[in-house]
Parts: structure tokens; sequence; C-alpha cells
């Protein structure tokens, strides 16, 4: 969720002076229960920040700063404060001119002269800037020499990156390597698919260094489910408590990750943009849609030049059709940084809502040219193929958004659809799978899945799929549909009738009006063949609200109007003893589907049908039945949600 404008996509460390002998000091902050000492946080952050300039890691300087502006309120002595001071620890006296100069050389991305002017160094801040500037050299190289962004992953990884492998390997073998350096050697081994080793590296450099937050970072996406996450051997410090709720939340299980972060706004962190912005991002995930969208409003408001995340929110304004607030947007991050992925992923936002989808696809496009590893980019361009009928395209887009993050259940989603299009079934169901297992409760894979299921004649897992999926409460109101009309194309009636009353029951939320429409149908039908003719009136007049079915309909109530008993004439006057008996079985009955909608003068509608009177005249009553039935007319909205 965290993807931030980088063109190299690496999250840089920081470590405070000794800070492993200042947190043991204390007690584990933010265990949840324990109170947050800020002073001690505070101080842990700046001194963070002073190790993280000495070794050019800007992004995490970035981070940290805005950590500890939403610290204001809390004070540090700064004055005769030796940890904030030492500005020179770590570098050898005979090292420190070499050094400044190739620091110099990094931040204007000059990295081989600052590769070079180190590599005799041997004191630790030297040391790890050598070997940050090769892997930057190295990773810069291959990124400018891709003839082709739209191709994330790379064969040439290892050769690429060999020989700084092997310095780092052997240093590793000699338990010679620091905090920093173990965490550069995990991001090569993570970038080399080597996950395993990956995850000890960082668990290790977490451990030695446990303020290295870009550890933390590089760690979350390598943990696959919550029990891996509770079985790390992490140490007790406040920083664990960030990493488990942006982890919870990466990993979907949004309400842990929401549990933990709103403990931290209790504890003085309240002003912190990074956590309500995570905040955010749960709320969405839960889609609390309007909820994130106020969060994203008052982060707007406190820093109005911020662009992190702001492709999220771009991405809730779509789902919404918010089209003037999206219009808004577009045209302020254009004037804050016409060149960053997050402007041309807003921007290409903005021409998919509307419908412009070649704009927006180009944007897109731009937006990978600035960072190949963009993953909303590729995502979002996967949905503007799919819009643009362009398939194969689309699934192009798709595999290199897995490729940057096997999470983004989106990507696997889509492929599931781009596959099913193509009706390459057996692919369809793999994909679906995957994002099934990503997003368990979301009855939309579940859904996909169950049709996917049905296809394959696999019937007994169709079921269990829009069973499941009607169970965890069904996004779009079409499990319980899909399950009854199988049930019903298996011809199993007993099972099918419940299904679809129980489809029926809440008629006003359901948007497919065709498959409301169906299922009265089917329910008239049956309880006419039944000879429940209370029941399959019932649902026959619903159906007069629909032209499609009007006809059938009225062709039905004809057939229940022909079926009730005439009544036969008799002295002037009263109804008969059975008759009576009749009226006041009818006046005690339970009133089961809906009220005054029952109470129907089926003897009127007899009388017409049976007398020379044609349907045509019988309609206006039928539309007054109709329209004292209370049923609103919803208008089904027939388009694709890209950004779910």
């Amino acid at each position: 969720t965290d993807e931030r404008p980088r063109h190299i996509n690496i999250n840089e460390s920081f470590d405070g002076v000794d800070s492993s002998r200042l947190y043991r000091e204390r007690t584990s902050a933010l265990n949840m229960n324990p109170p947050v000492n800020l002073s001690v946080v505070k101080q842990d952050i700046l001194v963070a920040m002073v190790e993280c300039e000495k070794r050019c890691l800007i992004q995490c300087t970035k981070w940290l700063a805005e950590l500890n502006h939403g610290l204001s309120e809390t004070t540090v002595e700064l004055r005769g404060n030796a940890a904030l001071q030492n500005v020179f620890g770590g570098i050898d006296d005979t090292e420190y001119d070499r050094y400044l100069l190739a620091k110099s050389y990094f931040l204007v991305r000059e990295y081989d002269r600052s590769a070079y002017f180190t590599r005799d160094c041997g004191s630790p801040v030297p040391k790890f800037l050598h070997l940050y500037a090769l892997y930057m050299s190295k990773e810069k190289k291959r990124l400018d020499n891709m003839t082709d962004s739209s191709v994330v992953s790379s064969v040439n990884h290892a050769k690429d990156f060999s020989e700084l492998l092997s310095t780092l390997r052997t240093e590793h073998s000699k338990q010679s390597l620091d905090g920093y350096c173990l965490y550069l050697y995990g991001v090569i081994l993570k970038k080399l698919d080597l996950t395993d080793i990956a995850v000890r590296v960082f668990i290790e450099a977490i451990n030695a260094k446990p303020m290295l937050w870009s550890a933390w970072l590089e760690l979350a996406p390598l943990v696959n489910d919550k029990r891996m996450l509770e079985g790390l051997k992490l140490p007790h410090h406040w920083m664990k408590s960030i990493f488990q709720g942006y982890t919870y939340i990466e990993l979907f299980l949004n309400d842990e990750g929401i549990k933990i972060f709103e403990h931290l706004q209790n504890n003085g962190f309240s002003k912190c943009i990074f956590i309500p912005t995570l905040l955010a991002i749960a709320y969405s995930n839960k889609r609390d849609v309007d909820r994130s969208i106020d969060i994203f409003q008052h982060l707007t408001s406190v820093d109005p030049y911020r662009l992190d995340n702001l492709d999220s929110y771009s991405n809730l304004l779509f789902v919404k059709d918010m089209k003037t607030e999206m219009s808004h947007l577009a045209h302020k991050v254009v004037d804050i940084n016409k060149y960053s992925p997050e402007t041309c992923c807003v921007v290409g936002n903005y021409y998919s809502i509307r419908s412009d989808h070649y704009k927006a696809v180009m944007y897109f496009q731009r937006a990978l040219k600035l960072n190949p590893r963009y993953l909303s980019a590729w995502t979002l361009m996967g949905h503007e193929f799919m819009e643009m009928k362009n398939t194969n395209a689309a699934i192009q887009s798709y595999r290199q958004a897995v490729e940057v993050n096997k999470r983004d259940f989106r990507a696997w989603y889509g492929l599931g659809q781009a596959y099913e299009i193509l009706k390459m079934t057996f692919y369809s169901l793999y994909y679906y799978k995957a994002a099934q297992q990503l997003r368990p409760y979301d009855s939309r894979m579940l859904v996909a899945l169950g049709e996917t299921y049905e296809k394959l004649n696999k019937v007994p897992d169709a079921l269990k799929c829009y069973e499941k999926a009607y169970n965890v409460g069904d996004i779009e109101g079409v499990a319980l549909y899909s399950m009854a009309k199988l049930y019903e194309k298996q011809g199993d009636t007993e099972k099918a009738i419940p299904a679809f009353r129980k489809f029926c029951s809440d008629d006003k939320l359901i948007a497919d009006k065709a498959s409301l429409c169906h299922a009265y149908m089917t329910l008239g039908n049956y309880y006419e063949k039944m000879d429940d003719l209370e029941k399959a009136s019932f649902y026959a007049y619903k159906c007069l609200d629909y032209e499609e079915m009007k006809r059938e309909a009225e062709s039905l109530l004809k057939i229940i109007a022909n079926k009730r008993p005439h009544p036969t004439a008799t002295t002037s006057g009263a109804p008969t003893a059975k008759a009576g008996e009749n009226e006041k079985q009818e006046t005690d009955a339970p009133d089961t589907y809906g009220g005054d909608d029952m109470d129907m003068d089926e003897t009127n509608l007899s009388k017409r049908i049976d007398g020379s009177e044609s349907i045509r005249e019988e309609e206006p009553g039928n539309n007054e039945l109709a329209e004292s039935s209370g049923i609103q007319e919803f208008h089904m909205e027939d388009t694709y949600d890209v950004n779910e």
C-alpha cells in the first residue's frame, strides 16, 4: 500500500548511535498495554535521522522527519545531547575527507565515483556507503538499459549483482556485517527471489538495529500470513507495533491493523501523518469508502503538497464516481509535481473516470517510466486494457503487477477475468483461486470461483463457493441467485425455491432487476403448479413491473384465474357459509410475503378474464396493484469497476 515515488525500489536504512543499548534500557513501549514514553521515542527518531543523513538515505530521512514532526509537542533536550551531535561517529579520521567527497557524489547520483573513492575504507559508515553506491549503480544501469519498461522481472539480476552478492556473503559468513550491511544483503537476496534466506537476514538486521525501519518495511511483503508474523523473532521495541500494524493491513487483516494504529493514535501519535494514512487504506480495504475519503481529505488539508498515497485517494474517488473532486485533485497534483509517479497515476484515473481509456493508459505508462515497480500503475493499466478489449495487453500488465507484489489480489482477479474472456477456464480457475486465497472473505472472489467451477461442471464446489459468498456478506448480491439457478438447473427444486425466496426477500437492495424478475417468475410458476394460487398470484403481480416479463406474468395470472373456483349463483344476497369460512381462513392466515401486498382481490380479476374484457383493458388495474405493492424500481449500473 505504501507506494513511494522512487526510481529505485529500495527503502534505505538508518540507525542511532548505539541504539541497541538505548532500547534495551527501556520496556516494550508499544506492546499495546504499556504506556508510550514519547520522549524516548523522539530521542530514538532524532538519533536515527543523524545516522540516516550520514548514509545518504533520503527516503528514510523523510519518513522519520514526518514521524518526528507528528511528535512536535514532545520536547527533547537538543543542546549538549551527545547522541545528536555525534555526526562523526562511525567514520575514521583518516577517511573523513574521502567520505565527504563520496557522499557529495552520491547525492548527485554519480554512484560509480562515490563507490570508487570509498573502495578502501574500513570504518562502518564509509564501508556501507561504498556497498550501497555499488548497488545503486548496478540498479540504475539496469533500469536505464531496459528497452521496454513493460518488463519488471529480469533474469540478469544474478549476473548484475554477483560480485556484490559474493562480497556480502563472504562478510556475512565472517559475521562482520553490521545492521545496515545486513539490510543491503537482504535487499539483494530478495531481488534474486531467495526469500527464505532474505527473511532470516532481515530479522538479523532488525535485531542488530531495531530502529532500521527500512528492514522492517522490506520484511513486510515476505510475511505470508498471521501465523508467520507472530512466529518471527523480533526485538521488543516500539517500532515493532508500527510494523505489525502495517503488515496486518498488507495481509488484509484490517481489523487487527486498525486496532494497533488507533492505540498508537490514542497514545500520542495522532499527528503523525503516516498512521492516519494507513488507517485510510485499511478502511478502504474494508469497503468503508466514505470514511477513508474523509481521512484523505483531512490529510490534504494538513499537508496540501503531499503526494504520497494520493493514487489510493484517486482510486476511492473513482469508486464513488466523484468526477468533480477527481478533476480538482488531478489539476492540483500536476501543479505540485508534473513528473511524479503519483501524479501520473492520479491523472490516469481522471481520464479513466471520463472513459478516455487511451489517455489513461498513456499516463499509467508514463508513471512506469518514472518507476517501473509502481504497483498501482500496472494494475490500473490492466483494468484500462480490459475496458479497451485488449485482453493480451491486460494479461501482460497484470502479470507485471504480480511480479511487483504477489499479494495484489486485484491483479490475480484481473488475470482470472482475462482468461475467462479467452474461454481458458482452467487458467481462469487458477488465478481466481489465488485471488480468493488472498481475500478469503471477499464474496466477489468466491462468486467468480463458483461461476468457474460451474463452467467446469463441478457442481458441489460451485455450490460451496456460492454458499460461503452469501454467508460472508454478499457484496454484489448475486450469490443466492447463482446458487438458486444452479439448483434449478440440476432439477433440485426443493433447494432452489428456498434460495429464490431468500434472494427476493431484500428485493429493494437488488440492483440486477432481470435476475429479480426471473426469480419472481420461477416462484410464481412453482406455486401455480403446487396449486398455491395466493403465492403464485403474489409473485406474478410482482413481475408486472418489468416489461420483459409482463406478457408471461399476464399469462400466468390468467391461468391462476381459470384455476380459481367460480362462485355459483345463489339467492341474491349473502355469500355461502363455505365462502365465509374461506374468507375467515384467509384473514387469519399469517402474512408471510409482505403484508398488504397479499390482500389482492382475485375475484375481480377472475371475472374480467372470464368475461369479454381483454387483457389490454386489464392493465391499468394491474399497474395500480403493482404500484400499491411499493416496489421501487432500480436501474442497473452497467459499469466496470477498475479499482476494486
